[in-house]
């Protein structure tokens, strides 16, 4: 049998699998809205583990990291730094929105912050940013599943194809089977994605240099010595100045708490003490970027010129002499990187836009049965819309997660007012986020009118924080025990 029938027909084992993984768990679910979207808040601390850690990393960690590792040394580094301090604001949001969530009935974090602000026009309005800044993510997804069966197929399979049929396994488990399919599946493919990332993190530099001190002597003997010196390299090749990156990093960590897709998984907790627990044992998943990064490393010297960074991985694959099986398997570990995000993006989209956007604008709230097939509707046609954007855009798979991260941090202010001050008003949480997203887009747009050479969130962020205090300080207070709800005794979380 042909290498590359082998490959392929490994790949195809491994998404039958996945396929499986996800829809099973829809046969212990409720058949609600509260089921599918929250997983009748059963998720323990191993699936809740996997779902925090797998539904973050994803093909730009398995694809990108290696691509800016290989493309711009030191730079990639910004993934490991925004990681060890982003999920900080988890462990102290999270106890509370679950809290909250269990006896209020949240399953979405629009619902929260709507009923905080007693605002529905703040609900849709989250609705339409998340939808918004999902779509790229999970293009980003495709892209990666694209790149990793055309690649490997030697242009057989051609792009648009690999993509097409890595989400159709997909979209068949989220419509399905909901949260806990993107759970189960999460378990499954982070696990797989973690040891082949270890396996072939350290085998390259050991077969192509003899070790990993030799592989980075190599690189600087080759004349890269700029790619190793922080902060790295810019996409054009120039040295990255630090506001650049730290910015990077700041808004990446900002964004990553508050992330609709995983902000949600608070509320689909087994219990407080769970969601705690799997947020203090989440570093333990980024241990597994150092070998990821070790993989572009390792192809600067060995394989120059490659073109497309982003594909560094499946290309240095296929020109190693490895048996058939194996290349399989760090294929279809790529594979699980994109779906493990995928999934998670997929599901989130399509019930936030349905439950706190089109549920909000009717003025007869949805029966149960129906939102839940219009939810799965919706994961059908978002599904489509983000295919088709990644079929025809040609982004480095990074950029387009740092322009997504510009859009949801400017929600990470009016998460911590919340919770935190009782002074926020409707009129200043509404200001500063509509501000946030304004000045974020403008400066996305015309990047080249920004004062200091800063990622475009950061300067939403600051015109997000000073409308919302600004405003805030100027309107009439929120009802006292509408505050109170989520300020007072009443969120604190009680681990008993």
């Amino acid at each position: 049998m042909e290498t590359g029938t082998i490959i392929l027909l490994v790949v195809a084992l491994y998404l039958l699998v996945s396929l499986l993984t996800g829809i099973i768990p829809s046969l212990r679910i409720s058949s609600s809205v509260s089921g599918y979207v929250a997983g009748d808040r059963s998720m323990n601390v191993f699936i809740l583990y996997f779902v925090i850690g797998a539904s973050i990393f994803s093909s730009f960690a398995f694809l990108g990291g290696p691509g800016w590792a290989y493309s711009r040394g030191a730079a990639a580094f910004y993934i490991i730094a925004y990681g060890v301090i982003g999920i900080v604001p988890l462990y102290f949001f999270g106890p509370r929105a679950w809290r909250l969530g269990k006896k209020y009935g949240y399953v979405t974090q629009a619902e929260l912050l709507a009923d905080r602000f007693d605002s529905k026009f703040m609900s849709v309005m989250l609705a339409a940013l998340s939808v918004v800044v999902f779509i790229p993510y999970l293009t980003l997804q495709m892209v990666g599943a694209g790149y990793v069966l055309n690649v490997i197929s030697e242009g057989v399979i051609p792009y648009w194809a690999g993509a097409g049929v890595t989400y159709l396994v997909v979209l068949v488990y989220v419509y399905f089977s909901g949260v806990m399919g993107v759970g189960w599946s999460n378990a499954f493919q982070g696990m797989f994605m973690m040891v082949m990332a270890w396996v072939l993190g350290i085998y390259l530099p050991n077969t192509l240099y003899g070790g990993i001190g030799e592989m980075f002597t190599a690189i600087m003997n080759a004349g890269h010595t700029a790619m190793l010196e922080a902060p790295g390299l810019t996409a054009g090749g120039e040295p990255w100045d630090w506001w650049g990156f730290s910015s990077a990093v700041l808004i990446s960590a900002v964004g990553f708490s508050v992330w609709p897709h995983f902000f949600m998984r608070s509320f689909a907790a087994k219990s407080a003490r769970s969601l705690r627990l799997s947020v203090v044992l989440y570093p333990t998943f980024l241990i597994f970027l150092v070998p990821i990064l070790l993989i572009g490393f390792s192809a600067i010297v060995a394989f120059p010129g490659v073109e497309q960074a982003d594909s560094i991985l499946p290309h240095v694959l296929m020109q190693l002499e490895l048996p058939a099986i194996v290349i399989g398997l760090f294929c279809a570990g790529a594979l699980a990187a994109s779906m493990s995000s995928g999934d998670a993006i997929l599901h989130s989209a399509a019930s936030i836009g349905i439950r706190d956007g089109v549920n909000q604008i009717l003025k007869k709230p949805l029966a149960d049965k129906t939102e839940r097939r219009l939810i799965q509707i919706s994961v059908l046609i978002i599904g489509l819309i983000a295919y088709l954007f990644a079929v025809v855009i040609d982004v480095s798979i990074v950029a387009l997660l740092l322009g997504s991260y510009g859009g949801v941090a400017q929600i990470f202010p009016v998460i911590f007012v919340m919770f935190y001050w009782k002074r926020a008003t409707k009129a200043g949480a509404l200001a500063g986020l509509f501000g946030g997203i304004l000045v974020n887009t403008f400066f996305l747009i015309f990047a080249n009118l920004k004062p200091i050479a800063m990622h475009e969130g950061m300067y939403g962020l600051a015109a997000n924080i000073i409308l919302l205090i600004v405003v805030s300080l100027l309107t009439k207070p929120d009802d006292p025990a509408r505050v109170e709800k989520f300020t007072g005794s009443g969120a604190k979380l009680k681990l008993k």
